[in-house]
């Protein structure tokens, strides 16, 4: 796991989840593409492969309007812009024909594309105008300032472009005379109306442009992305007839482009479908190959009767951890090549020591949090109030005569029992833990014997990825159960006692699969504590694994799911620290700022959260 603080301050950025998960489905929804992804990177572009775009990290460190403003523009150009009106035929064409300028011919006609596509969109859609607005103040000023260290360092190329883009804007630039006879080439774009169109202005400036310049241009102002020859193969059908084969899948818009892709990603997201289907497995379907013999059966089905059955629930879940299962894509789009597995932890021997000894430490707090919340739901059940304004009327009907506003009714509440409440706690499992691991033990004991003296159904799951196992085609995650719902009031003190750092972690992932097992509860009050130290960091999850996680936590929040957060360090947190974890967990993360503060911390949550219940009833 990475941690917070990183080595250089300056490198040291954040990333805001929440608005760039509000581009992500801007973007999904302009373009009519929901699995498109948004990423950050230096200049605007696009990632097929990945199915993502780009926004850029230009607009970083300004004020928040003109950043927010700034992002908007990009997501307007690409979803609603570059996406249905980008010729990629035009483009493909374009790039072929030689010349001893490349860098600056194609960065032409991206920055006359980006004219053409900005006044295209605000007159199609006028809500854009501030955005574009915002955009084209902090580019003017941007392309000056290049403009002027261009000329005096003599990057003439660079400082063409730079010109270009003022010219498009109707600015004269002091010292560019000698551009003149091309910027009345240049301002044919003022009636392009296609990728084309744009094309052919740029290519008709070139040979004036290699007469002018000796060398490229130097610095990227605009870039496209991946290679548009980068396409994947089309899968044809086996009915389709040779010659219709040979026919190769023309490619018109981005669109397209991504869509094909798209296709791609989700046939190889399904592999271990289509292994079972061309083995003809017999767990699949009866009358598998002969050789195969009979299969092993991967699951036992148990009755609803009442009382612990522990030994069927092992026995169960022995045979459900054999088969690893396949993410694709159930679990947000930066899981898909997730392979995860289920199973209950190794039970570590003569751990009784340390059990009795945590449990003598902690049973006055248990006994006092168990007694203070059986009173207050005690008093829930039997108090009485009087004199409100609704509910049932009271048989004393005096107060409608003699006062002037009378409240004649009462209500008494009636709650149940037991609580109605479970309740999830996931523990990272990755190898930073390993300093912290005794002190992380006895704060799940307390949680574990709290919510077993009130009832209350609780999961207790470690999670980890295998950072030595995990590759592009697929990244082996573990969920090692050390208590389960469907475990009732069973003591699994050596369970937790037996806990062990692993390698990564992948905490979007695992608040995803919790929050679907948690979805099949019935009960009204849901809570999922995630005790971790640091970050998310996993294979192909640095950046994208701090959205996801923000993703996460916002989707289950939307389920009903109260999600909290517990940081666990060894030292003070900082307030850049707290910051990072609100910005993935609101304000529902907390600290604990040393290590013994675990517990203490551990039992405030679980006060808290379990006081709400009983409050509301």
């Amino acid at each position: 796991m990475a941690s917070v603080n990183r080595f250089i301050q300056f490198n040291n950025e954040t990333i805001n989840t929440k608005m760039l998960h509000q581009m992500e489905m801007l973007a999904g929804a302009l373009a009519d593409a929901p699995y498109l992804k948004v990423t950050t990177r230096q200049l605007i572009e696009f990632r097929p492969s990945e199915s993502s775009v780009s926004v850029s990290v230009f607009w970083r460190h300004r004020p928040k309007q003109i950043e927010r403003n700034g992002y908007l523009s990009d997501i307007y150009l690409l979803g609603a812009g570059y996406w249905r009106h980008f010729s990629i035929r035009a483009w493909t064409k374009f790039k072929k024909a030689s010349t001893e300028l490349p860098n600056l011919k194609e960065q032409l006609l991206l920055c006359a594309e980006e004219f053409r596509l900005i006044e295209k969109i605000s007159k199609e859609r006028p809500g854009t105008a501030d955005a574009f607005s915002v955009r084209e103040s902090i580019y003017r000023d941007y392309h000056r300032d290049r403009y002027k260290q261009n000329k005096q360092k003599g990057f003439l190329a660079d400082a063409f472009l730079n010109a270009a883009f003022l010219q498009l804007r109707g600015e004269e630039v002091p010292g560019s005379d000698g551009f003149k006879p091309l910027f009345f080439l240049w301002s044919g774009i003022f009636d392009a109306k296609s990728t084309r169109d744009c094309a052919i202005v740029v290519e008709n400036m070139l040979p004036r442009l290699e007469y002018m310049l000796e060398e490229d241009m130097v610095h990227s102002y605009y870039t496209f992305g991946e290679a548009v020859e980068n396409i994947p193969p089309f899968r044809y059908h086996e009915g389709i007839e040779s010659e219709q084969r040979d026919q190769e899948e023309e490619i018109e818009t981005i669109e397209e482009w991504f869509q094909s892709w798209h296709r791609e990603t989700e046939i190889s997201e399904a592999p271990a479908m289509e292994f079972e289907l061309e083995r003809g497995d017999s767990s699949y379907a009866e009358g598998g190959r002969e050789e195969e013999g009979t299969g092993e059966i991967q699951q036992t089905a148990k009755g609803d009767s009442r009382g612990d059955h522990q030994e069927d629930n092992d026995a169960a879940d022995r045979q459900t951890e054999k088969a690893a299962k396949q993410a694709s894509g159930k679990f947000g789009s930066a899981n898909n090549q997730v392979v995860y597995t289920e199973k209950r932890i190794q039970v570590q021997q003569d751990q009784r020591g340390n059990i009795e000894d945590w449990r003598r430490k902690q049973a006055p707090y248990v006994r006092a949090l168990l007694r203070e919340l059986k009173k207050r739901m005690t008093q829930r059940r039997q108090d009485v109030r009087h004199n409100l304004n609704a509910g049932r009327l009271s048989r004393n009907l005096l107060p409608l005569v003699i006062e002037e506003r009378p409240k004649p009714f009462y209500r008494k509440t009636a709650p149940s029992k037991e609580l109605d409440a479970v309740f999830c706690l996931l523990i990272d499992g990755s190898a930073s833990m390993i300093d912290k691991l005794d002190e992380t033990k006895q704060a799940v004991l307390l949680f574990h014997d709290v919510l077993r003296g009130l009832n209350v159904p609780h999961d207790i799951v470690m999670f980890y990825e295998d950072a030595y196992e995990a590759s592009d085609a697929a990244q082996p995650n573990y969920f090692e159960w050390m208590h389960k719902l469907e475990d009732g009031n069973r003591d699994h003190a050596q369970e937790i006692v037996s806990m062990e750092a692993h390698e990564d972690n992948r905490d979007g992932f695992a608040i995803r699969w919790m929050t679907d097992r948690v979805n099949k509860r019935t009960e009204k009050h849901r809570f999922m504590l995630v005790f971790s130290d640091g970050e998310p960091s996993a294979y192909n999850y640095a950046e994208n694994g701090v959205i996801d996680t923000a993703n996460a936590v916002s989707e289950a929040k939307k389920q009903g799911i109260e999600v909290l957060h517990l940081f666990l360090s060894s030292e003070p947190t900082t307030e850049e620290q707290a910051a990072f974890y609100r910005m993935m967990y609101g304000n529902k993360s907390v600290s604990a700022d040393s290590l013994e503060h675990f517990v203490e911390q551990t039992l405030r949550l679980l006060k808290r959260t379990l006081h709400l219940v009983i409050q509301s009833g």
